[in-house]
Order: structure tokens, then sequence, then C-alpha cells
């Protein structure tokens, strides 16, 4: 067993317990701080609060009679603005938007802003440069739902040049107005928001909440509750955002994050909660977070068309691990606003638990020769009750066009300026278990096949009770069940040690493949 300090400030460090654990340990660890016991985790990743700044520690960490130990000195801490001495109660009952932010806006370089127990209702605060905040526990951001009260983030303005431009707001994959965020940041560098509190989005479907008729635009799109624009080396750590009214975490446009340790969490049937979506971002790092939502977990996106085309900025070298997704519809999404690309995406040492598929690449037609999606590596996962564990849909039926013979006709179209292209693929080590509808289902595009996937030691079983589902949203295709392997246009297709137990019909169902190995 091997135990290390991934992330620290002035008053806590999280620490990763490495033993071959996925997400959770099989025996709870014992934690003892300067030899006193601290408490008890059964995380692989866990967090240790409550510390001085510039003071060292001997952490160690005690699991099925295995013991491990580091020692660690926290960072330097120059002064602690409590929200309380500016105004802010935490009685649930005054807004204490401003307060709180005249607390950020005061706080100086290696500066910490506490935020202790209470709940403190707000609309939207804003970050600064070289800011850190502590929502610590039992402190509550509770988020008003009055539309009225919250600022609006217009889609793009156009420069005094008539040229250039400035993009503030945006939805699904276009510039378009948006309220703000519960959590705002824009243009900041340097912020650290971390602690054992929660952001209550305080979302629900009741009529002028967010979730009521939540496809209509109504003075604005619904906002997230952390939305990052133009961001660079933000972390979050520790904290739990639920009930949000739109995405919960959306990064855009930003650079070296990081999402350590947190919980998002929202109803099985709350409308465009998606967890984590990074949109045309680079180096971005979540590890040790817990998803339980109505939508993707993570999906990551790169704009729909206009962005892509317009800015090409891929969201690339993309790390997920030690995260567990629950509930959601797909455990991690590609897409389909993809424009830019997506490349480097690493996912592994991850569990998928009853979501409607594990990984799922959503793309088609029109979205452009800069909508390249490689360097795909999934490793090391391990699912239970995914409907159906690999997606591959080059013909999703998104956007007004969607249904259009353009896009769902299986003729074989000129390659041009619309058509997205995927590369390579990996998947290793994977085991998937109580599955329903398919085992694999990849439709490639017949002008444009997949490049090349590869599948080594990827064990597939079927539930008892298998239900029959869609394994892709796609126009033409029929409901089914239990089914393996299914492989449509792709240029290179390896498969080493893949197996399927239960499935009705054939295994493997191989159409368009140029170069086969199958061992």
């Amino acid at each position: 067993m091997k135990v290390s300090c991934i992330f620290q400030t002035a008053r806590s460090v999280t620490l990763e317990v490495e033993n071959g654990s996925i997400f959770e340990l099989e025996q709870p660890a014992e934690i003892y701080v300067n030899g006193a016991l601290y408490g008890k985790t059964k995380r692989t990743i866990t967090s240790i609060y409550g510390l001085k700044p510039e003071t060292s520690y001997g952490i160690r960490v005690c699991c099925g009679g295995v013991e491990a130990s580091l020692t660690v000195t926290t960072d330097t801490e120059f002064v602690t603005l409590n929200v309380r001495e500016f105004g802010a109660k935490g009685d649930g009952v005054q807004d204490d938007t401003l307060f709180i932010q005249a607390a950020f806006m005061a706080c100086p370089k290696q500066g910490r802003v506490l935020i202790p127990e209470g709940i403190y209702r707000i609309t939207s605060l804003f970050l600064k440069d070289d800011l850190t905040v502590e929502l610590a526990k039992g402190a509550v951001l509770s988020a008003e739902t009055d539309r009225s009260r919250f600022p609006v983030l217009p889609g793009m303005i156009q420069g005094w040049d008539e040229e250039s431009e400035y993009n503030l707001g945006t939805w699904e994959g276009n510039p378009l107005s948006m309220f703000s965020a519960v959590i705002t940041g824009i243009n900041v560098k340097h912020v650290v928001f971390y602690g054992e509190g929660v952001i209550e989005g305080n979302a629900n479907a009741e009529p002028d909440n967010w979730w009521y008729n939540p496809k209509v635009k109504r003075g604005a799109w619904r906002p997230r509750m952390i939305f990052l624009n133009h961001c660079e080396d933000v972390v979050f750590q520790g904290i739990q955002v639920q009930n949000s009214p739109s995405w919960n975490i959306h990064p855009y446009f930003s650079d070296h994050l990081r999402f350590i340790d947190m919980k998002v969490l929202n109803p099985k049937d709350s409308p465009n909660t998606d967890g984590l979506d990074p949109e045309s971002c680079r180096d971005v790092e979540i590890t040790g977070v817990y998803f339980s939502l109505g939508d993707d977990c993570i999906a990551v996106k790169s704009g729909k068309i206009y962005m892509g085309a317009k800015y090409r900025r891929p969201c690339e070298d993309i790390v997920v691990r030690q995260c567990c997704m629950r509930d959601g519809h797909g455990s991690v999404t590609i897409g389909s606003e993809m424009a830019g690309g997506v490349k480097n995406l690493t996912v592994r040492d991850c569990l998928f638990l009853h979501t409607d598929r594990g990984l799922r690449i959503k793309t088609r037609r029109g979205r452009g020769k800069a909508a390249v999606i490689d360097g795909i590596l999934f490793e090391n996962i391990r699912m239970d009750h995914v409907m159906t564990p690999f997606v591959i849909n080059c013909f999703y039926y998104c956007d007004p066009d969607g249904h259009t013979e353009y896009v769902r006709t299986r003729e074989k179209l000129p390659v041009d300026e619309r058509t997205p292209e995927i590369r390579t693929l990996v998947f290793h080590n994977i085991e998937a278990k109580n599955c329903h509808v398919a085992a694999v289902y990849m439709d490639g595009l017949p002008e444009q096949k997949i490049r090349k996937v590869i599948m080594e030691h990827v064990h597939v079983s079927y539930a008892a009770d298998a239900r029959e589902g869609l394994p892709a949203m796609m126009d033409g295709l029929e409901p089914c069940r239990k089914m393996g392997i299914y492989v449509n246009n792709a240029e290179q297709l390896t498969l080493r040690d893949v197996t399927v137990q239960g499935q009705d019909g054939e295994a493997f169902m191989l159409h368009g493949i140029d170069r086969m190995e199958k061992e």
C-alpha cells in the first residue's frame, strides 16, 4: 500500500491510498494525524481538514493490517477573512450575496475567505484572481431561483472593429445568453475553492423554478452551478454540488483545472443536469469525484458548429480517475457538441454503476472536419448494471436537422468540410456485468470509418432480467436485448481476450471492417 498527498492548502490535505482498489477500499482505513485518530474512510481519495498553516504533520494510514505514512507541511496563509465580519449572517433569511462578494474582492494574495457553518442565501458569486475560499463543514451556499435576480451573460458581443468578438454566455455548444452561474469565474487565474460545505442550487420542477419547461428560454438560458469561462489554474476540492438548474460544473475555454474529492448530486429525472462538462479546455484532472444525477456524468465537448469551426479549440489532455459515475445517461460522454474535436482523454480506475451507457461518443455529419476524436483510452474500469457499456454513434439525431436524410443515410457520401472523424480508441482491462441491451455498439460513417479500435481483456456479461432498449439514439435503429458486439465501418479492429456471456444470438456482429485481428 502507498499513500501520497495529491493536493494541499494551508488548512487541508487530500490523500490517495493506492492498493489496487477502484474508488472504494475493500476495508475501511484508519487515518492518524500526529499519532491521534482523525477518522476512518473507505475512499481511495480522502481529505483531512482543520489543519494549521505552515505546519508539518505526520500522517499514518492503516488498512487491512497494512500501514503507510508520510509527512506533509501545509501551505502559507497570510490572513483569514470571515464573511460574517463583512455582514453575512448565514441565517437562511438575509441575502448574503453582497457581503460574501465583498470578502472575495478584499481578499489578498495568500489570504483565505472563510465561509463558516450556516445557510447563506445568494444569487451569483464572482471569483477573482489569487482567491482561496474555504466553504466549511455545515456551510451551505443556497441559491435563489428568481430569474430576475440573476445577471445575464450575453452570448456574443461584437468588437468595435466589427471583426473581433467577446463571448460570455453559452448554451449547449452555441454562444447564447445565459444567466450567470451560482459560482462564476470569467478570465480569472489561481483560484482554490475547497472545503466540506455544500453549494445548493434549489432547482425543482415547480412553476417558475429552473426545471419547469426546461427547454423553453425564459429571459436567458438556465445557469450552471459552477461556470469557468477563460480561466486558468483553478481547483475545486471537497465541495458537494447539488440540485443544479442545468449542467453542474462547466469549464469553458479554460486551462489547468482540477476537480478533486467532490460530490455532484441531482435526482435521476432532473433535466440536462450533466455532472462536469469541460468544453474546449486543456489539462483537466477529475479525481475522486462521485456523480449521481439525471444526465451524462461527464461530457467532454468543444462547441456545436459555430464555435468549433471558428476557434477550432479541441478539448484535450483530460484525465478522469478514481471516480464513481451512477444513474446518469452516460458515464463518460464525448459530444455531441464537439465540432472543435476531443483529443487525449484518459479514463482509468473508475466505477460505472446503473448508467445507461459507459463510454458514449455522439457525433454526426455536419460537425465538421475539425471534429476529430483521437487518443481515447479507457482502462481498469468496472461496470455494473450499465445497459450498454460501449456506444459509438456517428448518426446522432440532434439539432433541428437531425432527422434529415443527410444525417441518417447509410449511403456513402462525399467527405467534405462537414465530415467528422474518429481516429483511435483503446479499451483495456474492463469488466462489465449485468448489462442489458448490448455489449458494444459502434456505428461509423461509411465515408469516414472509425480508424482504429483496440479492445483487450474486456469481459461483458448480462443481467438475468435484461430488458429491451435502444443501444444508441439514431434513426432506423430497432430496440434490442442482450445483443453482443456490433461494430460497423471501422478501418482496423483488434479484439484480444474479449468475451460476451449470456447474449442472444451472435456474440460478434462485424460489418465493414477493413483490417481485423481477433484472439
